[in-house]
């Protein structure tokens, strides 16, 4: 029910006549029950959206997650003319209709809220669904899926000479930094989340870090992420305990900036997006002083979330030369802190021990790689919680039933 529908009943309910105090307190309880109906229904325009996500119910979450780059500021990404091609390979036969894994599948985008499933092997599409108002044309909001493209800039800029090597000191490239905890801080350590920096990550907690760092005023001609950051205690020494940190990440972007002279925005663009061959322009959402949101907030369709990942699978290799040094993804996809039990974490990248590896974001966002299956699945998402065991084990599970698919073939 649209606001002004609403209104013109709330008027008409309250001009009915009435005769006793008992008609006239149920006329307004109709009133009042309407009035949250309505406007718990009542999300169509992107901009009536509220600036914080972390705050949205799940219809504005839906329609906030397809339309980020027009409730945010955000910079684009443009792409070029060549589109990396996605042929449409053979259906994953279980998961056709009337194959005995339909009814799996179709649960699965259900119950996960997923708004776009692409599986590519070798490259091919072998399964493409959309909902949620997503289509293959249509932009989602990446969350920290961002950070592993964020991590592969970085590798660009090793290889281009911009970053001498992941030993150097994060102060070199940002000297605004000196005479902070990140003094001794190096780059590697940045990508590991091991700086010893100490930070609080909570999507509900309004005195966490990831929520003062937007509220807490900016230091004159700084830039906004290294106003906050630089203001951090060190809770261990560098290189000794791991710990999340999506302001780490939005640092890694300002230190990528930095040494590149560039917007991460004109270096994702002249390094993948027009080389590689993406199909559509992304869009990258900025801070309150102009910086992409590094650890975040990357906007691109499906198809192109997926090609990254078949990019990333294919060494990073474009025209037959790596973008980044030859020993970068093996190192970045594979474990370089120990996180819990099988799961690791690289330089930005969520890593298994069978393999496989992952860039993750809230709220469901991913996209999975398994090189030895040459398999990468990208997924978007609409999670009602951030985070949840639940619904990412229910993720492993449906990837082991691809997985166990593909091997049967």
């Amino acid at each position: 029910m649209s606001a002004i529908l609403y209104i013109r009943k709330l008027n008409q309910i309250m001009s009915i006549p009435v005769t006793s105090p008992i008609q006239r307190a149920f006329a307004l309880a109709i009133a009042l029950a309407l009035s949250s109906f309505s406007f718990a229904q009542d999300i169509s325009d992107p901009a009536s959206i509220p600036k914080n996500s972390f705050q949205w119910n799940q219809q504005e979450r839906e329609l906030g997650f397809l339309h980020f780059d027009e409730v945010f500021d955000g910079r684009e990404v443009p792409n070029g003319d060549h589109v990396h091609e996605l042929p449409q390979g053979l259906p994953i036969d279980a998961f056709s209709t009337g194959g005995e894994k339909e009814r799996e599948l179709e649960d699965f985008l259900a119950e996960q809220k997923v708004a776009g499933l692409l599986i590519l092997q070798d490259g091919m599409i072998r399964l493409e669904r959309y909902a949620l108002g997503l289509s293959e044309t249509g932009r989602w909001t990446s969350q920290s899926v961002a950070k592993s493209v964020t991590s592969t800039l970085a590798g660009a800029a090793i290889k281009d000479g911009y970053i001498k090597s992941v030993e150097d000191y994060v102060t070199d490239y940002i000297p605004d930094l000196k005479g902070s905890a990140y003094d001794k801080v190096t780059l590697r350590q940045l990508l590991t989340m091991t700086t010893g920096v100490r930070w609080i990550e909570s999507y509900t907690d309004p005195n966490s870090d990831l929520t003062r760092l937007f509220t807490v005023p900016t230091d004159p001609g700084m830039d906004q992420i290294v106003s906050y950051m630089r203001r951090l205690p060190a809770e261990a020494e560098p290189g000794t305990k791991w710990v999340y940190k999506t302001g780490e990440t939005h640092l890694l972007g300002v230190l990528v900036s930095s040494a590149t002279g560039q917007t991460l925005s004109d270096y994702l663009s002249s390094k993948i997006w027009v080389p590689y061959g993406m199909e559509q322009k992304a869009t990258w959402i900025l801070d309150r002083t102009g910086q992409e949101l590094a650890g975040c907030c990357l906007q691109m369709t499906l198809r192109d979330l997926a090609r990254f990942g078949q990019f990333v699978i294919e060494g990073g290799r474009i025209n037959g030369e790596s973008i980044v040094p030859d020993d970068w993804f093996p190192t970045a996809t594979h474990t370089q802190v120990p996180v819990w039990g099988y799961l690791g974490y690289g330089y930005q990248w969520w890593t298994y021990a069978d393999g496989t590896f992952e860039a993750l974001g809230i709220h469901g966002q991913m996209i999975h790689i398994d090189p030895a299956r040459h398999l990468v699945v990208a997924i978007d998402s609409a999670w009602p919680e951030a985070e949840s065991n639940e619904r990412r084990a229910a993720d492993s599970k449906f990837l082991n039933t691809i997985a166990k698919e593909i091997d049967k073939e």
